[in-house]
Order: structure tokens, then C-alpha cells, then sequence
């Protein structure tokens, strides 16, 4: 005999009811004794709105949903409400949830909206695109999981859409990992559509659970002729020795799929030596680099101008010390005194409310005189120049190889007139940059001569430019060995791009025979072919290459907003190998300031107040961010001058000279 469940107001009550006309006092009192139950709680949840409680047939609790009779579990002790709140926004029997698909809103999307801006679009609700959404602004703005279980949030999202039910945080983890993942394979494809090498930049950091991270990023140039930066990996490393980092390196280009590396950009840690020995040792078998790896090391030229600055700031005077030791809370030496230079009345004004800063001070090195305050003016100038070279060769959304040499010979310049200097002291700190500057940048066999291709491959200044700028920076015999060591560098560069003897001659080999349904534009083709065919056989093979005819021809003008890109996408059918060669080229990022800005993003992420989350989390946020964030030229130059002073932070770190490069590799 069946029973029909029984419908339940509030909570589940005992079949035995206690009677309503024995209301007496003492007849309350003996039947809270006999039952020895507690008056029993109202439902508080939202939920029950959408559901009403029963009991089966077998005598256990179930939660009916109102619109489409499902049941569900809802035992007090063993079950929550959480299933039931998503069966809510998954229901599609509720009337919140039943959306017209014929019928669409129109939109008109906002400036800096993804999506254009003017262009008129419908809009129709989905839960799954909301969810996406809220996915991204937690990985762009960079936001606490728990943000989602925010009253405030809850509250706006009520009146901005309330249709929208509002993921847990566990759920809201899912999609973001999700999101990484799906993000992946769009980059996984973009690298695989890319005829082009690709080049690394990476460094290491340590986070505040003290888990040592390896950053990569990839730099190459698309089939569209777009500079594209994408970090990699962001993981976790057991050790900082240079074979364990060369491991990590190859595993993510193993999972990546990518088996044609150019260059490897690093600082100048001894361990990167052998990391890059490491990976030339692997990769050459595979062919997938070339000139055996010739090339494959690329010193961080921010890190050496970093080195060449701190280097003759040890010769400091005493007015720089003495300014110093107004603010010697100041990591940036050129900053600081940038800064402290505009409150030199500030300072005097100081003095004279309390007669104690200055007797402070001149228990150290001394008050600043006049004199002191304009030698720190002038030596500010100086360093601005060294401030403005790092900012420029550390930009990511614009090429900067073909600027190497061009920030190269402005150092020099400016070394060479700083020891012409009248005073004495710039004299002894010109001399000790200029050094340091020889050390790395003096002797052409110690460089990575890429930078000098890039150079010759902008076409603003080519062979011509480079061989006057090296006459003016060095004696002519010397001028004359480099130039003869970069051509024949240069001109290798290019054979190992030429397409092979048998494939050119198995393009030039043409069919006479035409089949009659072959398409007319085929037989166009056809007829061009054995016409090229002909007329090397009346008049030779020309012999004039196509790196010959680029160079042979005049320079551009040297203009602000000159697009070297634009430049090789629109002559790269006139120079189908050697556009090759240049969009491997240009590609390479010649400091390491990528990778070390996605510290700046790890630092922000593992704060204090979520140093909870996994290294698998953190990857997929660091990583999702850069890849889904469209950064403008001002955010990036803010990246950059954060960087720089994250950079100048060596200056007194005193490990750093101890890691200075070997210069044998």
C-alpha cells in the first residue's frame, strides 16, 4: 500500500501530533517532557521559495523543486543547500531562467569595451558567457576568489542583472583554471600557425611562501607582422643551478611544441652560462637552432647598463652622500636625487623648525652646501640619460634589437664627453664606466653579433650607418676588422636562410604539360615559370642575391615614427628570404624586463592575504592575465619604470657582483 509523501511546513514533524485542545498549562509542560524535542527552526534559506520539503515514501527527507518536480536530497545533518541553489539558475522550468532566443536586446558597445566601438550588437543572456566574464575581471583586476561571495558584489549583481546566479568561490577557482586552459590552446595554435623562431626571455623569483619561480616568455613576430610577447610557464623550481633551470626550459618548449629556438635573453647570473650550454647541447640534434646555437645566449643589456651605472657611482663625492643622506630611504640613486633636487628649500626650511635635523646630519657626512646641490644637479643629468636608455630597450609591445647599437653608441658618446668633464670627480667616474662599458661592449668577439644584423636589417641604417658609427666610436683599423667579421656573419646568417638547391630547382623544373581542365590562373602560372626557365637559359642565373639588393639600395629617412614591421610585411615579397630572416631577428628582446614584470604580477597575486594558493593557481593567473590583458603604451611604460626600480635595487645588493658573467660563452 503506497503512501503519499507528506508535505512539510518549516520542518519535519512527529506523526504523532501532540492534541490542540489540551492547552492547559500543566498538559504544554508534561508534553515537552514526554517528547523532550525543541520548538522546531524556520527555513531561513532563499532556497525553499523555489522548493517545498517532503518526506517519501521511504521515510527520508527530499526538497521538491517547485517548477519541475525534481527532487533532492536536503537531510539537515548530512546534506547543505549548495546543490539546490545551482538546480535554481539551471532550471529550465524557472521562470527567471526561460530566455527567448528569438528575441535579442540591442547594444551599443562602450569605448575600451571588447568589441569594438560603434559597431550595434544584440545581446541576449547566458549564464556560462557571464561566468566567462566574471572569470576574466577576476584574473585582469587581479581579484580574490572570495570577491565573489562579497555582499556588496551580490547586491550590485541583484540590480544590474538578477538572473545571474553568482558562482562559489570553489566554483569561480574552476573557471578560471578553465579559462587558462582554454586560453592555452589559442596560443598553442598561434605558435604553430607562426613560421617563425621563437625567442626567450627568463629569470627567477622567489615568492613570499618561499617557493622558488621560474618565469619564460616568448617573443616572436605572426604571419601578420605583429610583435607578440606571451608568457609560457610561471612554475615552480627545486634548485637555481644552472643545468636544473636549462631542464625546466626544454620541458616547457617540449610541452609547447616549440622546436625552433633563436636566442635565450638572460641576466647575468654565472648559472645562465650553463643553463645555455645545457640547452644548445639539446636542441642542436634536433636542428632547431641556428649556427649550431652560435647565437643562443643574449646578455641583458639593462642588466649591464645597471652595472656600468653602479660601477661609477662607487666613485660618489660627498655631495652626492651628503643629499643622500637626506633621503636615504631611496633605492635609485638617479630618482632620488631627481627628487631631492626639487626641495632644496624644503630641506632649509626644515632646518629651521627643527634645529636638530641638521645637527643630526652633520654628525654623518656633513649639511649640503650650495656647492653640493649643484653638483648633484649635474650629476641627475648625466644619469637621465643611462635612466631614459634602460626605459627605451626595456619596452615589450615594440621591437628593440634594430636600437641595440644605436643606445650602444649614445653610451659611448656620452662616457667619452663625460671624461672631458672640468670636474674631477665626473673625470674618475667617467673612467671607471668606461671600463666597465670595454668589459662587456669593447671587444666585438664577446658580443652577440645578432645585434649588429638587427642594425643592418633596419633599413634607416644598414651597412652603411654601422660602418660609420664604428669608425667614430673606435680606430679605423679596428672599425675595419669588425666590419669584416659582422659581413661575413651576416652573410652566413642569410645562406642558412636560403631555401636548399633542391627545392628551388624542383620549383623551377615545370610540367609543359597542361591538362585541359586545369583552372586558367594555374596555366598563367605555368606559362610565367617556363618563361623564368627560358630566360636563364639565354641569360644565366642572376648571381645578385637578395641581401645584395637591400643593401644596395638607399636608406630611409630617419623619422620618429618610423614602423620597421610595417616596413618588412609591405617589402616582403621583394625580399621573400630575407623578410624570413628579419622577423626571427627583430624579434629579439634585448633585456630580460618581460619576465621580470610578471614578478611584479606574482608579487600582487601571492600577497600577504592570499599566500594560500597553489602553484598551479598561480600560474594559471599570471599567465591567463598576460595573455587576455590588452595594455596600452602608457601601462607599459609603467611596468617599465617599476621594473627599473626593482633593477636599481642592485646597487646595494651586495651578492650582485659576485654574479657578474664569465664572458667565455
Amino acid at each position: 500500500m503506497s503512501t503519499e509523501p507528506t508535505s512539510i511546513e518549516g520542518s519535519v514533524t512527529s506523526p504523532t501530533s501532540i492534541d490542540s485542545e489540551n492547552s492547559g498549562v500543566g498538559a504544554s509542560s508534561q508534553a515537552n517532557v514526554t517528547t523532550g524535542k525543541r520548538k522546531a527552526t524556520p527555513q531561513r534559506s532563499e532556497v525553499w521559495s523555489h522548493f517545498t520539503k517532503i518526506i517519501n515514501s521511504e521515510g527520508a527527507s527530499k526538497a521538491k523543486c517547485n517548477y519541475c518536480q525534481k527532487e533532492f536530497c536536503c537531510d539537515v545533518k548530512k546534506n547543505g543547500t549548495g546543490s539546490l541553489k545551482y538546480h535554481i539558475g539551471s532550471c529550465k522550468k524557472n521562470p527567471s531562467n526561460v530566455v527567448d532566443p528569438s528575441q535579442g536586446q540591442l547594444v551599443l558597445p562602450r569605448k575600451g569595451v571588447e568589441g569594438g566601438e560603434g559597431h550595434l550588437s544584440t545581446w541576449r543572456f547566458d549564464q556560462e558567457a557571464c561566468r566567462k566574464g566574471l572569470a576574466q575581471m577576476i584574473v585582469i583586476d587581479e581579484l580574490p576568489f572570495k570577491f565573489v561571495e562579497s555582499e556588496g558584489f551580490k547586491k550590485f549583481m541583484f540590480v544590474a542583472c538578477p538572473r545571474f546566479h553568482i558562482p562559489s568561490r570553489t566554483t569561480m577557482t574552476r573557471d578560471v583554471y578553465q579559462l587558462y586552459l582554454d586560453e592555452r590552446v589559442k596560443i598553442k595554435q598561434l605558435l604553430r600557425s607562426s613560421c617563425s623562431r621563437v625567442c626567450l626571455t627568463t629569470d627567477t623569483w622567489t615568492s613570499l611562501q618561499r617557493v622558488n619561480y621560474l618565469c619564460i616568455t616568448a617573443h616572436f613576430i605572426d604571419n601578420d607582422w605583429k610583435l607578440n610577447k606571451k608568457i609560457l610557464n610561471f612554475c615552480p623550481i627545486s634548485s637555481h643551478k644552472g643545468e636544473s633551470i636549462g631542464m625546466v626550459i626544454e620541458k616547457c618548449l617540449l610541452n609547447w611544441g616549440i622546436d625552433k629556438l633563436f636566442t635565450v635573453t638572460v641576466d647575468n647570473a654565472s648559472s645562465n652560462d650553463v643553463a645555455i650550454g645545457y640547452l644548445r647541447k639539446k636542441f642542436n640534434p634536433r636542428g632547431g637552432l641556428v649556427q649550431n646555437g652560435k647565437y643562443l645566449h643574449m646578455r641583458c643589456m639593462a642588466h649591464i647598463v645597471n652595472l656600468i651605472v653602479v660601477e661609477g657611482l662607487k666613485e660618489m663625492n660627498k655631495s652626492v652622500e651628503r643629499v643622500r643622506g637626506l633621503l636615504d630611504m631611496w633605492n635609485s640613486t638617479y630618482l632620488m636625487l631627481d627628487t631631492a633636487q626639487n626641495f632644496e628649500r624644503a630641506f632649509e626650511r626644515f632646518e629651521e623648525q627643527d634645529t636638530n635635523f641638521r645637527a643630526e646630519l652633520e654628525r654623518g657626512e656633513g649639511w649640503p652646501s650650495v656647492n653640493d646641490w649643484t653638483n648633484v644637479r649635474d650629476l641627475r643629468d648625466f644619469l637621465e640619460h643611462f635612466y631614459e636608455v634602460t626605459l627605451r630597450i626595456s619596452g615589450t609591445s615594440y621591437v628593440t634589437s634594430n636600437n641595440f647599437f644605436d643606445e650602444l653608441s649614445e653610451i659611448d658618446i656620452l662616457l667619452r664627453d663625460a671624461q672631458l668633464n672640468s670636474n674631477f670627480d665626473f673625470n674618475v667616474m667617467a673612467i671607471k664606466m668606461k671600463e666597465k662599458y670595454d668589459k662587456y661592449w669593447g671587444d666585438i668577439d664577446k658580443m652577440n653579433l645578432l645585434m649588429f644584423v638587427a642594425c643592418v636589417l633596419d633599413p634607416r641604417q644598414k651597412l652603411k650607418y654601422l660602418e660609420f658609427a664604428l669608425s667614430e666610436m673606435s680606430s679605423s683599423e679596428k672599425a675595419s676588422e669588425m666590419m669584416q667579421k659582422l659581413k661575413e656573419s651576416l652573410y652566413e646568417l642569410f645562406d642558412e636562410y636560403k631555401p636548399s638547391l633542391h627545392s628551388t630547382c624542383s620549383q623551377s623544373s615545370v610540367s609543359t604539360h597542361v591538362s585541359l581542365g586545369e583552372p586558367q590562373q594555374k596555366m598563367k602560372r605555368r606559362m610565367q615559370a617556363l618563361y623564368k626557365k627560358r630566360e636563364l637559359e639565354i641569360c644565366g642565373e642572376d648571381k645578385t642575391s637578395e641581401l645584395d639588393k637591400y643593401l644596395a639600395e638607399a636608406n630611409e629617412e630617419f623619422v620618429e615614427d618610423f614602423d620597421i614591421l610595417l616596413w618588412w610585411k609591405v617589402n616582403s615579397p621583394r625580399f621573400p628570404t630575407l623578410s624570413k630572416m628579419a622577423r626571427d631577428v627583430l624579434a629579439i628582446p634585448v633585456s630580460t624586463v618581460a619576465s621580470e614584470s610578471a614578478f611584479s604580477t606574482g608579487g600582487r597575486v601571492l600577497d600577504q592575504y592570499r599566500s594560500s594558493l597553489t602553484p598551479k593557481i598561480v600560474q594559471a593567473l599570471v599567465c591567463t592575465q598576460d595573455w587576455i590583458r590588452k595594455s596600452s603604451s602608457q601601462e607599459d611604460i609603467k611596468k617599465i619604470e617599476e621594473q627599473i626600480q626593482e633593477l636599481d635595487k642592485i646597487e646595494n645588493d651586495s651578492s650582485w657582483n659576485a654574479s657578474e658573467p664569465t664572458l667565455n660563452s
